[in-house]
This record gives C-alpha cells, structure tokens and sequence, in this order.
C-alpha cells in the first residue's frame, strides 16, 4: 500500500521553527538527560542523531562530552542547529543528507531517532531506515526510537489540534487510517496575514510491531520505556524503543 502524500518542504519550515522550535530549553535538557540514562551513554561516545531537526537534542548531547553526528535533509534546520551549536560552545557535525541511505557502516556507538522522527514513508522505506542505522553502528551499539504511545494516542486522538503563538495559528486535521496505521493530517498555518495548507502523515506503531520491525533489521533485543524512562505502559504518553546489536 503506498503512503499518502507528504510535503516535506511545506511542513518542515521557517514556520514549524517559529510555532514549535522556541522555548525548549528545559525540556531538552531533561530528554536529553533521559536519553544518556537509557543509552548508558558515556562522553567521548560517536553519536548520531538521526533526523535531528533543528539540533536540540545533538548539542545537548555533545555539552555532555559526545562526539555527536547530527544528520537531516532539511537545510533550514540544519543552519538553525548549527547557529545553537555555536551560541552553546559545542561542535556537532551536521550533515545533509536522507535518512534511507546513510552514508556510514560500523561507525557510531549510539543512534538518537527522537520525537516522532520515524514513519514519515510508506513501510519498506520505513524498515530500510532501521536496517541502514543498524549497518551504521558498531557491533553492540545501540538505537533509541522515541514516538507516541498507541494506546494513549487513539484514547485520546482528536480531530483537530490549535497550536497559537502571538496570535498567529496552527492548525492541524486529523483524519486515522486504520487500514494502514497512519495520521493524516492537513495543516493550515496563519501567519504575517497569510494562509496556506500542507499534508502529511505519521504511521503509528505500537510496541510490538515496531519491535517486530526492529529485530528484523538485525537487532538482537528491544526494551520499552515511557517518557520516565521506566518500562512502557498502557498509560505512557510516549513509547521509547531501545535496541541493541
């Protein structure tokens, strides 16, 4: 079944950085520090962050003494992580690139796939970006996938969502896709006196399939946790997958 359409450009823009890329300091610091709990990180660690948006997470990460690879192929994002990496004092290499072909093998001890940065294609393509972060690790390396939690996610899944900043909207619709497992939604976004629309779509997992997913690409085992970082629950607002080689 093919994936619904998904404007990329549209969607990851000068407005997703305006409406939801200020004010995340505190949070940042905090799944940051989540993140080198349940990857047993330690610094001088090779580290990629995979889909890395805007950096929040990668120059975290290298503050704490890692040897961070941030990797996106948006530019706009990559230039707004690289302006912070600069403002924090820390060095990242980011890379333009697309997460279906990764331009490693063996080479990172740990790899980030933070806040909802998986399921942006339709399946193969999906489980090809696992199979290409397993080849870029080394043997015993590790993967984090961070997504929303099934179960609270269709307990809770609504029709529309308002995000409002200095008057200005964000307006996302959701449509749910049962038959393939994907949130579409159509975003209209009002700002500086203007309207436009985007589309795109997120296919949602629950823990046993994603798992499922990940021990095919070559993971040897694949724990669980919500967003306190103990073992996943029906309550959890968000799933976070660990796999190790």
């Amino acid at each position: 079944m093919s994936a619904p359409e998904f404007d990329a450009k549209g969607v990851f823009d000068d407005d997703y950085l305006y409406f939801f890329a200020d004010g995340l300091a505190e949070r940042s610091a905090a799944e940051a520090h989540l993140i080198w709990h349940l990857l047993d990180l330690e610094p001088g660690m090779e580290v990629l962050d995979l889909a890395c948006g805007h950096g929040r997470i990668a120059n975290r990460l290298a503050e704490r003494g890692c040897r961070v690879t941030g990797l996106d192929a948006t530019p706009l994002f990559l230039q707004r992580a690289r302006a912070d990496a600069d403002a924090l004092g820390v060095t990242v290499d980011y890379v333009q690139a697309d997460m279906r072909e990764l331009p490693w093998r063996s080479r990172f001890d740990r790899i980030v796939n933070w806040f909802t940065a998986f399921g942006y294609f339709d399946d193969a393509a999906n489980k090809q970006v696992l199979a290409q972060a397993a080849s870029a690790l080394k043997p015993g390396g590790r993967l984090i996938v961070e997504l929303n939690n099934y179960p609270v996610l269709m307990r809770g899944y609504l029709p529309s969502v308002v995000h409002e900043r200095n008057g200005e909207l964000v307006v996302d619709q959701h449509r749910l896709d049962p038959l393939a497992s994907h949130s579409i939604v159509t975003r209209t976004v009002i700002r500086g006196g203007t309207m436009r629309q985007t589309r795109f779509f997120t296919r949602l997992l629950t823990f046993p399939e994603l798992r499922d997913w990940l021990l095919s690409a070559g993971f040897l085992t694949v724990r669980g946790y919500g967003e306190d970082g103990n073992p996943l629950t029906a309550e959890h607002r968000r799933l976070i997958a660990v796999a190790e080689l």
